[in-house]
């Protein structure tokens, strides 16, 4: 990585990307949308992903050679920054080893037995995806209970699962519609989907239908929406609200866990206000920047799980000892002193930002939760998703590719969470830093723009 800091440039329009444009056409040709996931395709911002060739700590460089400061962390996974050497050196020897046995491997083990001290769990099962893990946890919670309704709110993703891929209805104890095409209505017949943040919902879901309800499935703080956090005590109230019916409560912590802090969003509001759920699901952090993810919860309902009882799962690469072995190191290097970083990292930019969008008269409202944040470009409290689908994507687009010419990737696309780590040190911050007033007056000349 070259130790010179990009060069800021002053330019109204994005900065060409030869290389990558290149890649993007010869991908368009082979795969769908030129991506393996939608956002990366740069449709909510415009304009050409950048392609990268490597990335160290917290910087990427392009197949153009051009350097940027990444505030994206492949969506959350690498808390200690790109290419570790200790996360790096224990991969290189379990991979020396082998990289897949279809056995138990001890990695594996010690990793479960990490996030079992970490958290609330006390048995855990290793897959290979966030969607994995909120699927097979739901199937687990309507196998326990015997009932089959699931409850969810609108905003939270939990994976493309198709029950769980649903709009709201036209009411707010009605039964939920398909999300997308391809999701039959009877995918969806048996999910309710509710306004987040509101009690009053809840409560009527659970007064018509409580005893059909499975499972109640919520992100611990949703961050697909924008970062919302939990109001004080919902969590809470959700997970008591689950017990008085006999339905589970499903924590989905597959982006906070272990990113919000060091005990994921549980460790920030759980352990205060003395909600467990029932079942958690984790993923990102815990893979260490593999493909690995889990889902796991109270022993008695665990042990449904086949091969103890009769509920299926199962996964080939699922508890790989590569992936585990990443997983195992990145959450050993996470420290107390790890995450003082990422607080202080954090508190620095959202301040600057703030000052900013503030100066070039932008609305806004930044949101946090733990270590994670969004930069909403909307008035006012974002509470829910119609909150959050105030925000202003043209502005927000604008202010993405001025900060992208200046050598900062933010997540592309307004509805997204800003993630760092332990590597951003004072150059990646200073970088981030002398972007921002230029990007905040691209925001605002967005906005005046508009008819």
């Amino acid at each position: 990585m070259s130790s010179a800091r990009p060069t800021p440039v002053d330019r109204s329009e994005p900065t060409p990307a030869p290389a990558s444009e290149a890649l993007f056409e010869r991908a368009r040709a082979v795969t769908p949308g030129g991506v393996n996931s939608p956002v990366r395709a740069f449709n909510a911002v415009g304009g050409t992903p950048r392609f990268i060739r490597s990335a160290r700590g917290a910087w990427l460089t392009d197949v153009d050679g051009t350097e940027y400061v990444d505030l994206v962390c492949s969506w959350g996974p690498m808390l200690l920054g790109h290419a570790h050497p200790e996360v790096t050196a224990a991969v290189a020897d379990a991979v020396s080893r082998g990289t897949s046995y279809g056995t138990p491997t001890p990695p594996e083990v010690e990793l479960a037995e990490e996030i079992v001290d970490r958290t609330p769990v006390e048995r855990v099962r290793f897959v290979s995806s966030g969607t994995e893990a909120t699927m097979s946890a739901i199937r687990l919670a309507r196998g326990f209970t015997g009932r089959d309704l699931v409850v969810k709110f609108a905003g939270c993703y939990h994976g493309h699962v198709d029950a769980l891929l649903a709009s709201a209805g036209s009411g707010l104890a009605t039964f939920a519609v398909p999300g997308t095409p391809g999701v039959p209505q009877s995918a969806t017949d048996l999910t309710l989907v509710l306004p987040y943040n509101d009690r009053a919902a809840v409560e009527a879901a659970f007064a018509e239908h409580g005893d059909r309800i499975a499972c109640l499935i919520t992100e611990a703080a949703p961050g697909n929406m924008g970062v919302v956090p939990p109001e004080d005590g919902f969590n809470a109230f959700l997970a008591e609200t689950c017990r008085r019916h006999g339905a589970l409560f499903v924590s989905d912590e597959v982006m906070t866990g272990f990113r919000a802090s060091r005990q994921g969003q549980w460790g920030l509001d759980g352990a205060v206000e003395g909600w467990v759920p029932d079942l958690m699901t984790f993923g990102k952090v815990m893979g260490g920047g593999f493909p690995a993810a889990a889902f796991g919860g109270r022993a008695d309902v665990m042990h449904q799980l086949a091969p103890e009882g009769p509920v299926y799962q199962a996964g080939t690469l699922s508890g790989n000892p590569v992936a585990t072995t990443a997983g195992l190191a990145t959450l050993r290097l996470a420290t107390d002193e790890v995450y003082a970083h990422l607080h202080t990292v954090g508190d620095t930019i959202k301040a600057a930002v703030a000052e900013a969008l503030t100066a070039a008269g932008v609305p806004h409202r930044i949101q946090s939760t733990g270590t994670m944040f969004s930069v909403f470009f909307a008035d006012g409290a974002v509470r829910d998703f119609a909150d959050a689908s105030r925000t202003d994507s043209s502005a927000y687009a604008a202010f993405f590719h001025a900060m992208l010419d200046r050598g900062v990737h933010l997540p592309p696309s307004a509805y997204e969470a800003w993630f760092l780590s332990a590597a951003h040190d004072e150059r990646a911050v200073q970088t981030v830093l002398d972007a921002l007033p230029d990007a905040a007056r691209a925001a605002a000349a967005a906005r005046e723009e508009r008819p």
